[in-house]
């Protein structure tokens, strides 16, 4: 038969006759998920770090090709501004591979069909749309960029949570333990490691959708002035 005392914050249990007393911390099941945590951890990271490098190259090759295509378009934009001449919107407009021009067509064949009215809306749809696939994987990186180094930290706590508790059965011998403790700043070091390439990229990338969608508000309103002037003339 076996009976349960508690007391505080330890709990007995009472077994049979002699009725031993064996305590049942929860710290110890705690310290058993710190023997393993670290590793964890660190396979965590790892595996964030490598996911992390792929969406950082893919979104370089394809946000540099459309910047390239969008400045490209910001200079024929200036030109149009300096000569006055509206009438270049149609020749722009021709430039499919660009995200400003594919825009400008859009709006120029709304604008034949249905009027100066919606103009706007058209090209406020098309940007929405549009943005998604240029922040596409930015979440990603900016949620890697914001916790991975809160992982690193709680890894390194469950190294340190260990080399301690490798003290107590290490006779005293303070290198087991030193030992341990660097072992578990590693997770920390692997932690920023992920995260800064990730934030340099993020910050990086995200400038570069929001330069992008500044050149296409700049299409709009100039797309409008050519409906506008259009109207007026006939």
């Amino acid at each position: 038969m076996t009976i349960l005392h508690v007391r505080r914050d330890n709990l007995y249990c009472l077994k049979g006759p002699e009725r031993e007393r064996e305590p049942i911390m929860l710290t110890d099941q705690f310290f058993v998920i710190a023997q393993m945590g670290h590793e964890v951890t660190l396979v965590i990271l790892i595996l964030l770090s490598v996911f992390s490098v792929a969406f950082i190259v893919e979104r370089f090759f394809a946000l540099k090709s459309v910047s390239e295509h969008s400045l490209k378009m910001r200079g024929r934009v200036q030109e149009i501004l300096q000569t006055n001449d509206l009438g270049e919107i149609e020749k722009v407009s021709r430039d499919l591979d660009s995200v400003e021009g594919r825009a400008l067509s859009y709006g120029l064949r709304h604008v034949k069909d249905r009027g100066v009215d919606g103009l706007e809306e058209v090209f406020s749809s098309y940007a929405l749309t549009e943005r998604p696939k240029l922040e596409k994987f930015l979440n990603f990186l900016a949620t890697v960029g914001s916790n991975a180094p809160f992982i690193g930290l709680l890894g390194t706590v469950f190294g340190i949570m260990d080399a301690f508790r490798g003290l107590a059965t290490s006779q005293g011998d303070a290198s087991a333990v030193m030992i341990g403790i660097s072992k578990a700043l590693v997770a920390t070091a692997v932690g920023l490691l992920v995260a800064i390439p990730a934030v340099i990229a993020f910050n990086s990338y995200q400038k570069q959708v929001k330069r992008i969608m500044q050149n296409l508000e700049s299409v709009k309103e100039l797309c409008l002035a050519y409906a506008k002037s259009m109207k007026g003339g006939a």
